[in-house]
Protein backbone atom coordinates (compact mmCIF):
# COMPACT_ATOMS: atom_id res chain seq x y z
CA UNK A 1 0.00 0.00 0.00
CA UNK A 2 1.16 3.73 -0.95
CA UNK A 3 0.68 5.73 1.86
CA UNK A 4 -0.76 9.56 1.43
CA UNK A 5 -1.84 9.48 4.56
CA UNK A 6 -1.41 11.91 7.57
CA UNK A 7 0.42 9.66 10.34
CA UNK A 8 2.02 7.22 10.72
CA UNK A 9 3.50 7.74 7.41
CA UNK A 10 6.28 6.26 5.15
CA UNK A 11 9.74 5.66 6.22
CA UNK A 12 13.21 6.30 4.12
CA UNK A 13 14.78 2.56 4.20
CA UNK A 14 17.89 4.55 5.13
CA UNK A 15 15.86 5.31 8.08
CA UNK A 16 14.42 1.57 9.11
CA UNK A 17 17.50 0.50 8.68
CA UNK A 18 19.36 2.48 11.67
CA UNK A 19 16.22 1.52 13.75
CA UNK A 20 17.27 -2.15 13.59
CA UNK A 21 20.40 -1.27 15.92
CA UNK A 22 20.99 -3.80 18.28
CA UNK A 23 19.72 -2.18 22.17
CA UNK A 24 21.84 -0.78 24.59
CA UNK A 25 21.44 0.49 27.74
CA UNK A 26 19.92 4.18 27.79
CA UNK A 27 22.71 4.80 30.55
CA UNK A 28 25.69 3.63 28.32
CA UNK A 29 27.65 5.95 26.25
CA UNK A 30 26.40 4.58 22.74
CA UNK A 31 23.22 5.92 23.91
CA UNK A 32 24.04 9.62 25.56
CA UNK A 33 25.51 9.99 21.87
CA UNK A 34 22.45 9.48 19.93
CA UNK A 35 20.49 11.59 22.21
CA UNK A 36 22.65 14.38 22.55
CA UNK A 37 22.98 14.34 18.45
CA UNK A 38 19.40 14.23 17.80
CA UNK A 39 18.57 17.12 20.72
CA UNK A 40 21.45 19.54 18.68
CA UNK A 41 20.15 18.47 15.35
CA UNK A 42 16.66 19.72 16.27
CA UNK A 43 18.06 22.61 18.14
CA UNK A 44 19.04 23.71 14.99
CA UNK A 45 16.28 22.91 12.72
CA UNK A 46 13.82 24.79 15.01
CA UNK A 47 16.55 27.46 15.51
CA UNK A 48 16.56 27.30 19.43
CA UNK A 49 19.33 27.98 21.78
CA UNK A 50 16.62 26.59 24.75
CA UNK A 51 16.09 22.98 25.88
CA UNK A 52 14.70 20.37 23.59
CA UNK A 53 13.40 17.26 24.92
CA UNK A 54 12.69 13.67 23.64
CA UNK A 55 9.32 12.35 24.96
CA UNK A 56 8.54 8.55 25.05
CA UNK A 57 4.73 9.43 23.84
CA UNK A 58 2.99 10.46 21.33
CA UNK A 59 2.63 14.29 20.67
CA UNK A 60 -0.30 14.14 23.16
CA UNK A 61 1.59 13.44 26.16
CA UNK A 62 3.34 16.57 25.76
CA UNK A 63 -0.15 18.39 25.22
CA UNK A 64 -0.99 17.38 28.72
CA UNK A 65 2.47 17.87 29.99
CA UNK A 66 2.20 21.96 28.64
CA UNK A 67 -1.01 22.04 30.54
CA UNK A 68 0.05 20.30 33.65
CA UNK A 69 3.51 21.78 34.23
CA UNK A 70 3.07 25.67 32.72
CA UNK A 71 -0.70 26.24 33.57
CA UNK A 72 -1.85 27.09 37.08
CA UNK A 73 -5.42 28.17 36.99
CA UNK A 74 -6.27 29.32 33.01
CA UNK A 75 -5.57 28.92 29.59
CA UNK A 76 -6.93 30.12 26.14
CA UNK A 77 -7.38 27.51 22.95
CA UNK A 78 -7.67 28.63 19.74
CA UNK A 79 -9.79 25.99 18.12
CA UNK A 80 -9.42 25.91 14.07
CA UNK A 81 -10.33 22.14 14.35
CA UNK A 82 -10.61 18.62 15.89
CA UNK A 83 -7.27 19.03 17.47
CA UNK A 84 -7.75 22.42 19.03
CA UNK A 85 -10.59 20.99 20.69
CA UNK A 86 -8.51 18.44 21.92
CA UNK A 87 -6.25 20.89 23.38
CA UNK A 88 -9.25 22.40 25.07
CA UNK A 89 -10.68 18.76 26.39
CA UNK A 90 -6.68 18.13 28.17
CA UNK A 91 -6.59 21.52 29.77
CA UNK A 92 -10.38 20.88 31.36
CA UNK A 93 -9.55 17.30 31.84
CA UNK A 94 -6.32 17.91 34.17
CA UNK A 95 -8.86 20.85 36.31
CA UNK A 96 -7.77 23.90 34.10
CA UNK A 97 -10.47 26.85 33.22
CA UNK A 98 -10.05 26.81 29.44
CA UNK A 99 -11.01 29.42 27.09
CA UNK A 100 -11.70 29.28 23.66
CA UNK A 101 -11.17 31.26 20.43
CA UNK A 102 -13.05 29.45 17.88
CA UNK A 103 -13.25 30.32 14.19
CA UNK A 104 -15.57 28.81 11.72
CA UNK A 105 -14.59 26.13 10.00
CA UNK A 106 -11.80 25.79 7.19
CA UNK A 107 -10.88 29.80 8.83
CA UNK A 108 -7.86 30.73 10.82
CA UNK A 109 -7.28 32.14 13.95
CA UNK A 110 -6.15 35.80 12.81
CA UNK A 111 -4.23 37.89 14.85
CA UNK A 112 -7.13 40.60 15.38
CA UNK A 113 -9.16 38.10 16.91
CA UNK A 114 -6.49 36.74 19.40
CA UNK A 115 -5.38 40.71 20.03
CA UNK A 116 -9.25 41.47 21.03
CA UNK A 117 -9.98 37.89 22.98
CA UNK A 118 -6.81 38.45 24.93
CA UNK A 119 -7.46 41.78 25.83
CA UNK A 120 -10.89 41.32 27.49
CA UNK A 121 -9.53 37.95 29.18
CA UNK A 122 -6.16 39.51 31.13
CA UNK A 123 -6.34 36.17 33.60
CA UNK A 124 -4.98 33.92 30.89
CA UNK A 125 -2.11 32.65 31.77
CA UNK A 126 -0.92 30.81 28.73
CA UNK A 127 -2.57 30.47 25.09
CA UNK A 128 -2.47 27.53 23.00
CA UNK A 129 -2.31 27.41 18.74
CA UNK A 130 -2.81 24.29 16.46
CA UNK A 131 0.00 25.54 13.88
CA UNK A 132 -0.94 23.15 11.72
CA UNK A 133 -4.64 21.88 11.66
CA UNK A 134 -4.44 18.47 10.14
CA UNK A 135 -8.24 17.99 10.21
CA UNK A 136 -9.47 20.70 8.22
CA UNK A 137 -5.85 21.19 6.17
CA UNK A 138 -5.18 25.10 6.96
CA UNK A 139 -2.18 26.46 8.24
CA UNK A 140 -2.47 29.32 10.65
CA UNK A 141 -0.35 32.27 10.97
CA UNK A 142 1.85 31.75 13.85
CA UNK A 143 4.30 34.62 13.24
CA UNK A 144 1.75 37.07 13.39
CA UNK A 145 -0.69 35.07 16.34
CA UNK A 146 2.63 34.03 18.25
CA UNK A 147 3.37 38.28 18.41
CA UNK A 148 0.30 39.19 19.73
CA UNK A 149 0.26 36.47 22.29
CA UNK A 150 4.14 38.14 23.43
CA UNK A 151 2.41 41.73 23.48
CA UNK A 152 0.10 40.29 26.05
CA UNK A 153 2.72 39.15 28.23
CA UNK A 154 1.68 34.75 27.50
CA UNK A 155 2.73 31.83 27.51
CA UNK A 156 2.72 30.15 23.69
CA UNK A 157 2.38 26.69 23.30
CA UNK A 158 2.24 25.28 19.78
CA UNK A 159 0.98 21.81 18.89
CA UNK A 160 2.81 21.89 15.69
CA UNK A 161 2.36 17.75 15.35
CA UNK A 162 2.02 18.11 11.52
CA UNK A 163 4.23 21.24 10.77
CA UNK A 164 7.49 20.19 12.77
CA UNK A 165 9.67 19.31 9.96
CA UNK A 166 7.54 20.10 7.05
CA UNK A 167 6.76 24.13 7.74
CA UNK A 168 9.05 27.18 8.96
CA UNK A 169 9.63 27.21 12.81
CA UNK A 170 11.59 29.93 14.75
CA UNK A 171 11.43 29.02 18.36
CA UNK A 172 13.34 32.07 19.62
CA UNK A 173 12.57 34.69 17.02
CA UNK A 174 8.93 34.13 17.57
CA UNK A 175 9.14 33.08 21.36
CA UNK A 176 7.18 29.99 21.72
CA UNK A 177 7.63 28.69 25.09
CA UNK A 178 6.72 25.19 24.53
CA UNK A 179 6.75 23.54 20.68
CA UNK A 180 6.23 19.76 20.50
CA UNK A 181 5.65 17.25 17.57
CA UNK A 182 5.63 13.34 17.31
CA UNK A 183 7.79 11.02 15.32
CA UNK A 184 5.52 9.41 13.25
CA UNK A 185 4.58 12.49 10.82
CA UNK A 186 6.58 15.11 8.75
CA UNK A 187 9.87 13.72 10.13
CA UNK A 188 9.10 10.17 8.72
CA UNK A 189 9.83 8.11 11.78
CA UNK A 190 7.21 5.61 13.64
CA UNK A 191 5.24 6.37 15.92
CA UNK A 192 6.35 6.35 19.69
CA UNK A 193 8.28 9.29 20.18
CA UNK A 194 7.84 13.19 20.83
CA UNK A 195 10.07 16.30 20.54
CA UNK A 196 9.65 19.18 22.06
CA UNK A 197 11.28 23.02 22.72
CA UNK A 198 10.66 24.43 26.30
CA UNK A 199 11.34 27.84 26.99
CA UNK A 200 13.56 28.46 30.36
CA UNK A 201 9.83 30.58 31.19
CA UNK A 202 8.49 27.34 30.80
CA UNK A 203 10.66 25.29 33.22
CA UNK A 204 10.32 28.22 36.00
CA UNK A 205 6.55 27.53 35.66
CA UNK A 206 7.37 23.82 35.65
CA UNK A 207 9.62 24.41 38.77
CA UNK A 208 6.93 25.86 40.86
CA UNK A 209 3.80 23.91 39.45
CA UNK A 210 1.77 21.72 42.05
CA UNK A 211 0.20 17.81 41.30
CA UNK A 212 2.32 17.76 37.69
CA UNK A 213 2.61 14.35 38.01
CA UNK A 214 6.02 12.34 37.50
CA UNK A 215 6.00 10.83 33.45
CA UNK A 216 5.94 15.04 32.01
CA UNK A 217 8.01 16.47 34.62
CA UNK A 218 9.98 19.33 32.38
CA UNK A 219 11.89 19.71 35.11
CA UNK A 220 13.33 16.05 35.26
CA UNK A 221 13.59 15.60 31.69
CA UNK A 222 16.09 18.80 32.35
CA UNK A 223 17.26 16.87 34.95
CA UNK A 224 18.34 13.71 33.29
CA UNK A 225 19.21 15.04 29.75
CA UNK A 226 21.58 17.75 31.26
CA UNK A 227 23.08 15.30 33.39
CA UNK A 228 23.14 11.92 31.26
CA UNK A 229 22.02 13.05 28.31
CA UNK A 230 18.95 10.26 28.46
CA UNK A 231 15.07 10.84 29.96
CA UNK A 232 14.35 9.61 33.44
CA UNK A 233 12.89 6.41 32.09
CA UNK A 234 13.51 4.11 29.05
CA UNK A 235 13.26 5.84 25.52
CA UNK A 236 12.36 4.51 22.63
CA UNK A 237 15.81 3.73 21.46
CA UNK A 238 14.88 2.68 17.76
CA UNK A 239 13.28 5.88 17.37
CA UNK A 240 15.42 8.32 18.26
CA UNK A 241 18.40 6.52 16.36
CA UNK A 242 15.70 6.91 13.54
CA UNK A 243 15.22 10.40 14.49
CA UNK A 244 18.62 11.23 14.24
CA UNK A 245 19.30 9.49 10.69
CA UNK A 246 16.99 11.53 9.31
CA UNK A 247 17.84 14.58 10.71
CA UNK A 248 21.38 13.91 9.32
CA UNK A 249 19.61 13.29 5.93
CA UNK A 250 18.19 16.56 6.12
CA UNK A 251 21.55 18.21 6.55
CA UNK A 252 23.12 16.26 3.80
CA UNK A 253 20.35 16.69 1.67
CA UNK A 254 21.13 20.37 1.85
CA UNK A 255 19.68 21.79 5.05
CA UNK A 256 16.30 22.97 6.88
CA UNK A 257 15.60 25.23 3.89
CA UNK A 258 15.62 22.46 0.81
CA UNK A 259 13.63 20.06 3.64
CA UNK A 260 11.29 23.11 3.40
CA UNK A 261 11.18 23.90 0.00
CA UNK A 262 10.55 19.91 -1.03
CA UNK A 263 7.35 20.01 1.24
CA UNK A 264 5.96 23.33 -0.63
CA UNK A 265 7.02 21.56 -4.09
CA UNK A 266 5.14 18.37 -3.40
CA UNK A 267 2.37 20.28 -1.82
CA UNK A 268 2.20 22.50 -4.93
CA UNK A 269 1.85 19.38 -6.75
CA UNK A 270 -0.93 17.59 -4.79
CA UNK A 271 -3.41 21.04 -5.08
CA UNK A 272 -2.49 21.70 -8.94
CA UNK A 273 -3.53 17.93 -9.58
CA UNK A 274 -6.45 18.09 -7.21
CA UNK A 275 -7.58 21.42 -9.01
CA UNK A 276 -7.34 20.01 -12.77
CA UNK A 277 -9.56 16.83 -11.18
CA UNK A 278 -12.50 19.30 -10.94
CA UNK A 279 -12.03 19.32 -7.03
CA UNK A 280 -11.36 21.83 -4.41
CA UNK A 281 -9.65 22.07 -1.33
CA UNK A 282 -12.17 22.72 2.00
CA UNK A 283 -9.36 25.80 3.76
CA UNK A 284 -9.65 29.29 3.43
CA UNK A 285 -7.41 30.38 0.02
CA UNK A 286 -4.26 31.29 0.94
CA UNK A 287 -4.03 29.47 4.41
CA UNK A 288 -3.80 26.00 2.77
CA UNK A 289 -1.42 23.24 4.65
CA UNK A 290 1.79 22.41 3.27
CA UNK A 291 1.72 18.91 4.49
CA UNK A 292 -2.19 17.54 4.49
CA UNK A 293 -4.52 18.65 1.86
CA UNK A 294 -8.21 18.19 2.47
CA UNK A 295 -10.17 18.08 -0.73
CA UNK A 296 -13.90 18.30 -0.36
CA UNK A 297 -15.51 15.28 -1.84
CA UNK A 298 -16.61 15.54 -5.48
CA UNK A 299 -20.60 15.62 -6.38
CA UNK A 300 -22.40 12.34 -6.00
CA UNK A 301 -19.59 11.11 -3.50
CA UNK A 302 -19.00 10.84 0.08
CA UNK A 303 -15.09 11.18 1.30
CA UNK A 304 -15.18 7.82 2.79
CA UNK A 305 -15.91 6.86 -0.47
CA UNK A 306 -12.70 7.95 -2.53
CA UNK A 307 -10.72 6.65 0.21
CA UNK A 308 -12.16 3.15 0.18
CA UNK A 309 -11.70 2.98 -3.51
CA UNK A 310 -8.38 4.35 -3.03
CA UNK A 311 -7.40 1.93 -1.02
CA UNK A 312 -8.44 -0.77 -3.57
CA UNK A 313 -6.21 0.96 -6.02
CA UNK A 314 -3.41 0.62 -4.00
CA UNK A 315 -3.19 4.09 -1.81
CA UNK A 316 -3.70 4.77 1.25
CA UNK A 317 -5.31 8.41 1.89
CA UNK A 318 -7.09 9.71 5.11
CA UNK A 319 -10.34 10.00 5.79
CA UNK A 320 -12.27 13.19 6.62
CA UNK A 321 -12.38 13.78 10.21
CA UNK A 322 -14.51 15.17 12.75
CA UNK A 323 -17.37 17.01 11.55
CA UNK A 324 -16.05 17.18 8.06
CA UNK A 325 -15.89 13.42 8.01
CA UNK A 326 -18.37 12.65 5.66
CA UNK A 327 -17.74 15.68 3.35
CA UNK A 328 -14.01 15.56 2.69
CA UNK A 329 -10.77 12.97 2.51
CA UNK A 330 -7.23 14.46 2.83
CA UNK A 331 -4.38 13.76 1.26
CA UNK A 332 -0.98 13.41 3.31
CA UNK A 333 2.32 15.34 2.16
CA UNK A 334 4.35 13.85 5.11
CA UNK A 335 7.35 11.23 5.60
CA UNK A 336 9.18 9.73 2.60
CA UNK A 337 7.31 10.33 -0.86
CA UNK A 338 8.68 10.92 -4.23
CA UNK A 339 6.71 13.66 -6.95
CA UNK A 340 6.54 10.21 -9.41
CA UNK A 341 4.39 9.13 -6.37
CA UNK A 342 2.70 11.96 -6.26
CA UNK A 343 1.72 12.15 -10.02
CA UNK A 344 0.64 8.56 -10.17
CA UNK A 345 -1.66 9.07 -7.00
CA UNK A 346 -2.70 11.87 -8.74
CA UNK A 347 -3.77 10.02 -11.67
CA UNK A 348 -5.46 7.00 -9.91
CA UNK A 349 -7.41 9.80 -8.01
CA UNK A 350 -8.88 11.12 -11.67
CA UNK A 351 -10.14 7.50 -12.70
CA UNK A 352 -11.57 6.90 -9.29
CA UNK A 353 -13.69 10.37 -9.10
CA UNK A 354 -14.13 9.83 -12.79
CA UNK A 355 -15.91 6.37 -11.69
Amino acid sequence: MKLFTVGPVACRPEVLQDMGIQMFSHRSKEYQRIHREAVERLQRFLETKGQVFLFPSSGSGVMEGTVRNCVEKKMLCCVTGEFGKRYAEVGVSNGKEVEKLETEIGNPVTPEELDEKLSSAKDIEAVAITYNETSVGILNPLPELAKVVKDHGKLLFVDAVSAMGGVEIKVDDWGIDVCFSSSQKCFGVPPGLAMASISSEALEMSSRAKNKGWYFDFKLYEKYQQGEWSTHMPPPVPQIAALNKELEIVEREGGKQKRLELYQKRAKRIREGVEDLGLKLYPKPGYESPTVACVNAPAGMKGLDVYERMRKEGFELAKGYGVLKERTFRIGNMGYITIEGIDEMLQTLGKVVRK
